[in-house]
């Protein structure tokens, strides 16, 4: 247990140990919102085939149909992608959380720690993964037809 003569070194060395997480932890929160950000895209292009769709004719709808394709497979990787960094996320709270728990009650919980640590950059690494898989789907599924090429 923490005494009043250690209070203050052991608390500064915990907010130490902890800081490189929180960091990540921040890093995460950022590419969260780029990964949200896409996904309410993705779904805002899905509900307007959905809205045009009676207008549509039957040409129309062949292409909105494979293009609503599309977007469910994009919407399935990115919601994989914001499923996965969120868990890595949480998986960040956890170590800092092992981390003060370590340091106030003098436990050995560095190896906790360290796994869960590990299994943030996992999450991670498949968070990041989908993500890359959907940005690749969806520069596949783009067709730029109405430009003029230059001489």
């Amino acid at each position: 247990m923490i005494g009043p003569d250690t209070d203050v070194p052991v608390i500064v060395h915990a907010i130490q140990l902890a800081v490189a997480p929180v960091f990540l932890l921040t890093g995460v929160a950022s590419l969260l919102a780029v990964m949200a950000n896409r996904l309410a895209r993705i779904i805002d292009r899905a509900r307007y085939f959905e809205q045009a769709w009676h207008t549509l004719g039957a040409e129309a709808r062949a292409a909105a149909q494979d293009e609503l394709h599309k977007l469910e497979k994009r919407r399935h990787m990115a919601s994989w992608a914001i499923n996965f960094c969120t868990g890595a996320a949480l998986l960040v709270c956890l170590v800092v959380t092992t981390l003060f728990v370590d340091a106030f009650f003098a436990t050995d919980l560095k190896w906790f720690a360290g796994a869960l640590f590990i299994a943030a950059m996992l999450a991670l690494i498949a968070g990041l993964a989908s993500f890359l898989r959907e940005v690749y789907v969806a520069t596949l599924s783009v067709r730029f037809t109405n430009f003029e090429r230059s001489p």
